[in-house]
């Protein structure tokens, strides 16, 4: 490894501490100035409907996301059953959210789909589809959102309300960029410095937009829900979007403390502390540990069924 690489290795470790450093310096400057009595009674105060709604909405989302493994499916060239590849995916996803991409998404779905009797190729397709679905949908909403000048950072924040627009359209242009792409390749395999992929066909690139970006919005409904009255939904999107990325930079296991650390930032100036930091939690609540527990008990179900499936069964993963 040459110095320089050396150099640049040592930089972006000493920058993430600082980063991590920064994120525990607000929080607990934050939980210091919170009325935590204040905090219960607002969980305590959410109604029946709203914690339906919230559960409604992540369901939805989950189920939503279980659909990239199955576009992926069609890319990857597999013939799994839809329940197995929905029950495979939604599993991913929840570990993915709670302990990390790496380990939880790709992990996951490496190890479940190949008792389920893909091989590492076709195993790799498939993740690589379903990271760049996320992400390709994620360039798409954030671009239109930030173009449309409905998101206002609040006084002092790095990126201006004037140069939000032209941070979309750059984003925009990603996507057009990846669909003209798609479109002039064909499905032909491209060679990349020793590294073999194809593109998807035009009509799956546009499926993996529809599907990523309206599960973004999912996302941000759900948020939305468990905010007081009086937030405006755009910016609530707006926060979960920038969040999204500071997370994947920090590598924090479920995102914890960047979460609250942007949306302190972003929204902190219009929302009462108590409130914001209540409707934070029942997110983490509602989209992270329900699920994650679920994930565990079918996890468990799987590693069960197969220690018990006879030598030379046929590895199928849960249903």
């Amino acid at each position: 490894m040459t110095a320089s690489r050396q150099r640049w290795r040592r930089i972006r470790r000493i920058g993430f501490y600082v980063f991590l450093a920064l994120v525990a310096f607000l929080l607990v400057r934050y939980a210091r100035s919170v009325e935590w009595a204040e905090v219960g009674r607002t969980l305590a105060g959410y109604g029946a409907g709203t914690l339906a709604t919230a559960a409604g909405l992540t369901v939805a989302s989950y189920l939503l996301y279980s659909a990239y493994d199955l576009a992926a499916r069609r890319y990857a060239r597999h013939e799994l059953s839809t329940p197995k590849v929905m029950g495979i995916s939604m599993l991913a996803y929840a570990f993915s959210l709670n302990v990390g991409a790496l380990f939880g998404g790709a992990g996951f779905r490496y190890r479940i789909y190949s008792h389920a009797g893909l091989g590492l190729g076709t195993i790799s397709r498939i993740v690589g589809f379903a990271i760049g679905t996320n992400w390709m949908g994620y360039l798409l909403l954030a671009g239109a959102l930030f173009v449309s000048g409905r998101v206002h950072p609040p006084p002092g924040w790095p990126v201006t309300g004037e140069r939000l627009p032209w941070l979309g359209a750059a984003m925009l242009a990603a996507v057009v960029v990846y669909l003209v792409a798609c479109r002039l390749t064909r499905g032909r395999v491209l060679h990349v410095r020793g590294h073999h992929f194809r593109l998807p066909s035009l009509p799956l690139a546009l499926l993996q937009l529809a599907l990523a970006a309206t599960n973004w919005a999912l996302m941000a409904a759900l948020m939305f829900v468990l905010m007081p009255s009086g937030v405006a939904y755009p910016a609530v999107l707006g926060a979960l979007l920038v969040s999204a990325v500071a997370a994947a930079i920090a590598h924090v296991p479920a995102g914890f403390g960047v979460l609250e650390a942007v949306f302190i930032a972003l929204l902190g100036h219009q929302v009462p502390q108590p409130q914001l930091l209540a409707a934070l939690l029942a997110y983490r609540a509602c989209y992270y540990l329900g699920p994650l527990m679920l994930a565990v008990a079918g996890y468990a179900a799987f590693e069960a069924r197969r220690r018990k499936r006879p030598a030379g069964g046929d590895g199928a993963g849960p249903t």
